[in-house]
């Protein structure tokens, strides 16, 4: 509750703005309550992000995991678990903040993208092969991320990609 407040907050005012104040009123505590939990708004922050990349690396984990269904279809839904998410005014705010901090967070920002990677190669070599696979994940990671910087809405972001998928998975 208090991290998921943290990055509403966060989103909101951006980092350099969002006080631990505006945070623990956001999540119900008082301001000794969320210092109890929490010395300074960088570790806050820190992790804020990481049970964010951790839930949606779990999420991604699980939805790939469910070999009954198509691999276009799983990895569409994976793609918006990882970054479908975050379409959309407040969401993509969110992401800009991770983004625009990103040594605030430490291996987090370097290791969650490239497991994120790891887990469609695996997927898609399933099917293709292994020496197919990375340059194919590889193409659909960089479409996901143009069509998520055109996208306004979530629906338009997973419409776009699952073309893309169409097109690169077969």
């Amino acid at each position: 509750m208090v991290l998921n407040s943290a990055m509403v907050t966060f989103a909101r005012f951006g980092y350099r703005k969002t006080s631990m104040e505006e945070v623990a009123r956001a999540a119900h505590i008082s301001r000794p309550g969320l210092y109890f939990l929490f010395s300074s708004k960088e570790a806050l922050f820190r992790a804020a992000v990481t049970q964010a990349l951790e839930r949606d690396i779990a999420a991604v984990e699980h939805v790939l995991a469910d070999t009954g269904r198509p691999l276009p279809e799983r990895l569409v839904e994976a793609f918006d678990q990882w970054a479908g998410r975050y379409v959309g005014p407040l969401a993509r705010d969110v992401a800009v903040v991770i983004e625009d901090n990103p040594d605030l967070l430490g291996e987090i920002v370097r290791t969650a993208p490239r497991r994120f990677e790891e887990l469609i190669t695996d997927a898609i070599a399933i099917e293709s092969g292994r020496e197919a696979a990375h340059p194919v994940a590889q193409t659909v990671i960089s479409a996901s991320i143009g069509l998520k910087h055109q996208a306004a809405s979530r629906e338009f972001y997973l419409d776009r990609l699952k073309v893309a998928i169409g097109l690169l998975v077969r």
